[in-house]
């Protein structure tokens, strides 16, 4: 694969009609760092985290007091055998059944239209390589939307902490996303409450008020495991403890409900990050075999702090990116390189991400990658000139393909290895996607030319002579979409 097709398709995101990287793809890759935008047009109009919390905080409130029981009428006076009753079934107009729908719905639109700007996003981006950059940090730092309360939120959590930092420092990065009300949702740390903080000590004499109080690991155990360290870095589940009983306190301001409610309603704007004292665990915590004696919010920022910068972040974080550039099977003299750029410059992303440009494994010839689904189809969408897309098109289009947008199975995000993606079934289902998008061209491209445009110098004979017999240019198109070279980066 010539270096331009390697810039085009492996660094970026496919060529769009017109793009060239010009005498040196290297130095195009290199400008695209400077030209990246944080916020888009494309993006200035989505809901901010505040409006959206705020949001999802009304429906709940407003659903609790539609299911609260009506006032049972005082039993009839007599003696007479008690009669089993049938069981409740809502009524076709139901008043919370349609409070749910309504809500469900409009949820299902906001979701849409997030997903939709982020496709247009990277299908209009002049920074390609940038773009590719944001979803590798997005899956990185993986929110799932398949949770109610972070259904709205997940777009907002790439808009708000990846995007803005994705040319600043992991530590900046690190510190956005784990503050963040969708991951803070996502792994139940909003409602994470020290067995020995001053709510829970409040509420040791009343059992009603200490039902749903509890430490929450969720958060400290994939920061560790996830976002920072990796597995089997060393750390113990006794770190995971100690780690969550610091992180104490971190929550939301304006979600908590009940004892939790008091402490964190009135404090800041509704949907920002908020420390609560009387939720955090008091005392000196032991992690990673250092003492942690800071006060408050400023004991969990101490360790982020030092995991952001720890050895093992550096080796993990060089590792995925490797992977992502060089192959399944990461070379290991690239990781040693990107682990000591890491360490050496202190997490300066933007200086990982010339390392990488750099690196001549990143430029080994012949593919080296299969496509997820999303960047087939972002590519796809690229290649055929896109410009605006149905409200419902790549929602439907990525559940079809087997990957939803912000909705992976697990917090450890979307595998990136070609045995997750390269079944025959799901191959199947891009030829099907490929056919359908390449009959709205009407025949309008000549695939000869787009071919030869989007992989130059590395369309392998047979690739050419396939389209070149295809017995319409729409027939052509698809056949492009679904060649090896396409399939691949």
């Amino acid at each position: 694969m010539a270096d331009k097709s390697i810039a085009y398709n492996r660094f970026g995101l496919g060529a769009r009609p017109g793009d060239e990287t010009g005498a040196d793809p290297r130095a195009w890759l290199d400008q695209q760092l400077s030209r990246y935008v944080a916020v888009p047009p494309v993006l200035a109009d989505q809901p901010g985290s505040g409006t959206l919390v705020a949001r999802f905080v009304d429906y709940r409130d407003r659903l609790a007091q539609l299911k609260k029981p009506a006032t049972p009428a005082a039993p009839a006076s007599g003696t007479g055998p008690m009669v089993p009753q049938p069981p409740v079934v809502p009524a076709a107009d139901d008043p919370t059944e349609a409070f749910r729908k309504q809500f469900g719905q409009a949820s299902r639109e906001l979701y849409n239209g997030a997903v939709t700007a982020r496709a247009l996003a990277a299908i209009q981006s002049p920074a390609p390589f940038a773009e590719r950059l944001v979803h590798f940090w997005a899956n990185h730092f993986a929110v799932s939307g398949d949770k109610m309360e972070v259904t709205n939120l997940a777009g907002a959590f790439e808009f708000e902490a990846i995007r803005p930092h994705v040319m600043g420092s992991f530590r900046d990065m690190l510190f956005a996303v784990e503050r963040h009300p969708a991951m803070l949702l996502f792994l139940d740390q909003a409602v994470s409450v020290g067995p020995n903080s001053a709510l829970a000590m409040r509420a040791a004499t009343r059992p009603a008020a200490r039902r749903g109080l509890g430490l929450n690991e969720n958060l400290a155990r994939e920061i560790l495991e996830l976002h920072t360290l990796g597995v089997r870095a060393g750390y113990s589940q006794a770190d995971v403890t100690e780690f969550a009983r610091a992180l104490t306190g971190w929550t939301i301001a304006g979600f908590g409900r009940g004892p939790v409610a008091k402490f964190v309603g009135g404090t800041g704007r509704q949907g920002d990050f908020v420390y609560a004292d009387a939720l955090h665990e008091p005392g000196t915590r032991t992690i990673l075999g250092k003492q942690w004696a800071q006060a408050g919010e400023a004991q969990a920022a101490a360790v982020l702090d030092h995991l952001a910068t720890h050895p093992a972040t550096a080796r993990h974080i060089a590792t995925k990116l490797a992977r992502h550039f060089a192959g399944d099977d990461p070379p290991p003299k690239l990781v040693a390189r990107l682990e000591a750029n890491l360490r050496r410059t202190g997490g300066d992303l933007p200086s990982l991400y010339r390392t990488l440009i750099a690196s001549p494994e990143c430029w080994t010839p012949g593919a080296v990658k299969f496509k997820s689904p999303w960047e087939w189809s972002i590519s796809a969408m690229r290649a055929l000139g896109t410009q605006q897309l149905q409200p419902n098109a790549v929602p439907g289009l990525m559940n079809q393909l087997g990957q939803p947008v912000w909705k992976p199975g697990s917090p450890a995000g979307w595998d990136d290895v070609a045995g997750a993606w390269a079944g025959p079934d799901a191959v199947l289902r891009r030829v099907e996607a490929a056919e359908r998008m390449a009959q709205r061209t009407r025949d309008q491209i000549d695939p000869r030319a787009r071919a030869a445009a989007m992989f130059p110098e590395a369309l392998s004979p047979a690739t050419t002579q396939a389209i070149a017999r295809a017995e319409s240019n729409s027939q052509g198109v698809a056949l492009l979409l679904v060649a090896p070279e396409f399939l691949r980066r």
